[in-house]
This record gives structure tokens, sequence and C-alpha cells, in this order.
């Protein structure tokens, strides 16, 4: 099982890394931008398919992702009470992002703007970010879970 939450895990990193994304940024991006990025792509994967996951497996998901996340930050070289309390705070955003997008599709663009940019610092009057999410949950709608266990995708939506 581990394998399968590798493969999810670095499908949802490398749609984190989409370069386009990063340009809608009002600074040039950080690790804690590219990180709340990741919570979202994470936190709409796991709306969508939490039907298809068991409790057990979304908890077993779930702490894999923050345990990358955690080693993530290792490596930047923070030590064990810096670690401890931003993976707090990273936590709690998480859940944060998920009380908020649990109502997305019944948002429209501009209070899609907004909750976009009440986490990231956006261009103004910029709704790439709700339209790329848009895609993405399409794109996660069309598609099952099992795809993402696979492999490494070439995600384009």
């Amino acid at each position: 099982m581990n394998n399968e939450y590798l493969n999810i895990y670095n499908n949802l990193i490398r749609l984190t890394r989409n370069k386009n994304i990063y340009l809608n940024l009002k600074n040039t991006d950080t690790f804690s931008d590219r990180l709340v990025i990741l919570l979202f792509h994470f936190g709409f994967f796991l709306k969508l398919y939490k039907d298809q996951l068991s409790k057990n497996k979304s908890q077993d998901l779930f702490d894999f992702i923050v345990r990358q996340i955690e080693l993530s930050i290792r490596e930047i070289g923070y030590g064990d009470v810096a670690v401890n309390k931003k993976m707090k705070d990273y936590v709690n955003l998480f859940y944060l992002i998920l009380e908020k997008i649990e109502k997305w599709e019944n948002l429209d663009k501009y209070k899609k703007f907004d909750l976009m940019a009440e986490f990231l610092k956006i261009q103004e009057d910029n709704v790439f970010f709700s339209s790329y999410f848009d895609k993405y949950r399409d794109f996660l709608l069309k598609n099952s879970f099992k795809i993402f266990t696979k492999d490494i995708l070439n995600l384009k939506f």
C-alpha cells in the first residue's frame, strides 16, 4: 500500500510543480506557497475520492502525506521544535482548506477567487486559480482513484 501512497504523493507533487501556477502569484513563489497549493490539490483529491476510500485508507494516506511534508521541512533545515510547530500550522491549514472547498462547486468565480486569495497572494482579479482548480476537479471526477496509484502520470487538463 505504501507504494500506492507514494505514487499518489508524487502525482500531487507533479501537479504542484506546474510552473504556470506560479506565474499568477504577486511575489516569487516560496516553499509555503508551494505547500498551500499542494494542500489544495490534496484537499480536492480527498474530497472527491472519499467515497472510494475506507476511513482507514484515507487516514493512512493522510498520515503518509503529512510524513512526507514533515520530511521536506526537515530537509530545509528546521529543527525538531520548529518542525513540530510548522506541522501543526500546516495540518490546521489543511483542515481549513478542506472546510472551505467543501462547497466549491456552488461558488461563483469571484467567491472562488476570494477563497484562493485568502490563502495565497495572487494577482488582483486573476481567476486563474479558480479556473485551474475547476479543471482539476473535473479531471478528478472523470478519472478513478486507481489512476493515481499506478505510476507518475502525465497530467494535463
